[in-house]
């Protein structure tokens, strides 16, 4: 395996030869790779999830943003869900969607946060893994085991392609987090390290493409609501996986076409509020209403 261009489909492979769950395949990876014990790489995610934790509770208490363009939208929108007895997205999604909503706009606001991978993608695996903790019942070892799929994830990506918006678009930020949450997801539920596998390709395909765009250059809009987006894709590869719905291009070879699309974009579309939302008239507007004159 070289440890240059990392292996997602090698990594899987791996964990079905040696007939174990994903899971504990990347803790004892991890372990190994960090030189420490297993119990201490899942004490260490757990301190992470505390501030997954925190981060939701701080921005479900609607702190406004230092831009002044996002802010208490994840209390709106618990606060419709609770008011009413069923929603079309369900309870699962209405958590999820609100705690994505929550992370982004904490982040916004200066809140402290986990940047998992990004902190403009920051939103998407607290909230469906916290989502999964109040639906499941998921205690927080076993939580903890799902960040650390997610983590191998975001490994094999940043070793392929990348995770920074400025290089990639969108799609290598909420995208590589969706994809991300997903395989936390299926490994969580009990799905095969194929399936894993499965779900971080189809949540790419979904997403393939997505700029960036972010409106006076701050990570608020469209920003949160994309975290929101993402969470969506997630749980929706994360099901069509486990129901055995597979992907056609496999995982690794979906990654580097993220790459490709990713080189292929235009600098516009790449982070510096040059293309897309970033350039219409209301956002042009915010921008100099913001700074005092366009960026």
């Amino acid at each position: 395996m070289s440890l240059a261009k990392l292996s997602l489909e090698e990594w899987i492979k791996a964990a079905e030869a040696q007939r174990t769950n994903f899971a504990d395949f990347c803790v004892t990876f991890q372990a190994r790779q960090m030189e420490l014990p297993s119990d201490e790489v899942i004490t260490r995610m757990e301190a992470m999830l505390t501030v997954m934790e925190q981060s939701i509770a701080a921005g479900l208490k609607g702190p406004r943003s230092k831009g002044g363009l996002v802010g208490g939208n994840a209390q709106k929108l618990q606060t419709y869900t609770i008011s009413r007895s069923q929603t079309m997205m369900g309870s699962f999604m209405a958590k999820a969607v609100a705690y994505a909503l929550a992370v982004g706009e904490a982040n916004a606001a200066m809140g402290r946060i986990v940047a998992a991978p990004t902190a403009g993608a920051s939103g998407v695996l607290p909230a469906v893994l916290v989502a999964l903790k109040e639906e499941r019942g998921f205690s927080k070892a076993e939580l903890a085991k799902g960040l650390v799929v997610a983590g191998a994830i975001g490994m094999v990506i940043a070793s392929r392609a990348s995770l920074a918006g400025a290089a990639g678009g969108c799609q290598a930020e909420c995208g590589s987090a969706g994809a991300m949450a997903a395989g936390a997801m299926v490994s969580l539920l009990g799905g095969t390290p194929a399936q894993a596998g499965h779900a971080v390709a189809i949540t790419f395909k979904n997403m393939l493409g997505l700029v960036c765009d972010p409106v006076a250059g701050l990570v608020e809009v469209p920003c949160v609501k994309r975290n929101a987006g993402a969470v969506a894709q997630a749980v929706i590869a994360a099901e069509m996986a486990l129901a055995g719905i597979e992907s056609v291009i496999p995982v690794d070879e979906v990654i580097d076409a993220m790459e490709s699309v990713g080189q292929s974009m235009h600098c516009s579309l790449k982070e510096t509020a040059q293309g897309g939302l970033a350039v219409t008239p209301t956002a042009l507007a915010w921008t100099e209403k913001i700074f005092g004159s366009p960026t």
